[in-house]
């Protein structure tokens, strides 16, 4: 999938449901995220442990009950080596329980058309009807990588350390070492569910994510996530118009205190074509000339079409 617009650029069995493991952090680092945005924590909130996150089990960072960790010191724990403990705590500080975690996290999958997932818990230790498809990971992957694109200060880190050095951290997600452009994002493995993984990378500024669920080694699971990439990299191109803030052009409104209100774009702008496709691309831009106030800041007042023929 492209991160720009969302494409589907090659798939197979796109929306079997399959247990994620915990590519479903993706999700809890979704929200965690969002409620950085609201203003609901800092990355420097410290985050408590309790006794349930501290005896997650599987990926851990070994949290104590009687210790704290800021939330860039459990995002980093979260993104480098899963750490089912410092997930659990921060759901739990964020919603005040697991399970009230896990509702939003259902209630955000439906927001994205994420029609294929249930979510059982907020970590992916194998449960029962914890399920999700290839198609609702990309989905998930880029609204995080589209809306909180700092995400990836912390999934591109490949060694670091907590706790004054004394823990120490190496990602998970071998790509970061060996594949040119890789941003992130997120590896999942159990007994039941397998080797998973939602790898993106990002080149001459196309982004892709590629999904991979259900590998038998994690062998295949990088060599797979590789073959997709290169695919979409080897074939497509990405046009870039316009960028994020650039200035489109001023535009007269009635009734206001001003006489007239500047668009930008809200997003980088372009189209994804194939590289063997000599198609003319066109930007149109159709403007209503009658706008009233009042008109606030990031309003939307007209949507950007891009065709090519």
């Amino acid at each position: 999938m492209s991160k720009q617009h969302g494409k589907i650029l090659y798939e197979k069995n796109s929306h079997e449901q399959l247990r994620p493991a915990s590519v479903t952090k993706i999700m809890s680092i979704l929200l965690i995220m969002e409620a950085l945005d609201r203003g609901d924590i800092t990355l420097d909130t410290q985050i408590p442990c309790s006794e349930n996150a501290s005896s997650m089990g599987g990926s851990q960072i070994w949290l104590d009950s009687t210790e704290t960790l800021s939330v860039h010191e459990m995002l980093k724990a979260i993104c480098v080596v899963s750490a089912n403990d410092c997930t659990v705590a921060m759901a739990e500080y964020l919603a005040g329980s697991e399970e009230l975690f896990v509702q939003k996290m259902n209630e955000r999958a439906k927001e994205l058309g994420m029609n294929d997932t249930t979510f059982k818990n907020c970590h992916g230790i194998d449960e029962d009807g914890h399920l999700t498809s290839s198609y609702d990971i990309s989905l998930m992957s880029r609204e995080l990588l589209q809306n909180h694109p700092d995400i990836t200060n912390y999934t591109t880190i490949w060694m670091d350390s907590l706790r004054d050095g004394k823990s120490q951290l190496v990602n998970t997600n071998k790509l970061i070492r060996t594949y040119e452009g890789a941003t992130g994002l997120k590896t999942g493995s159990t007994s039941l569910a397998l080797y998973n993984l939602s790898a993106t990378a990002t080149r001459d500024n196309l982004s892709l994510i590629a999904v991979v669920l259900r590998a038998p080694t994690p062998k295949v699971r990088f060599a797979e996530a590789k073959l997709l990439l290169d695919y979409g990299f080897s074939t497509y191109n990405f046009k870039k118009i316009s960028s994020k803030g650039d200035f489109l052009q001023s535009i007269p409104v009635k009734k206001g205190v001003e006489s007239s209100v500047n668009l930008v774009f809200d997003n980088d702008s372009g189209v994804i074509i194939k590289k063997s496709d000599s198609s003319e691309i066109r930007q149109e831009l159709i403007l209503n000339e009658n706008i009233e106030a009042p008109i606030n800041k990031n309003d939307v007042l007209r949507k950007n079409e891009l065709l090519h023929k």
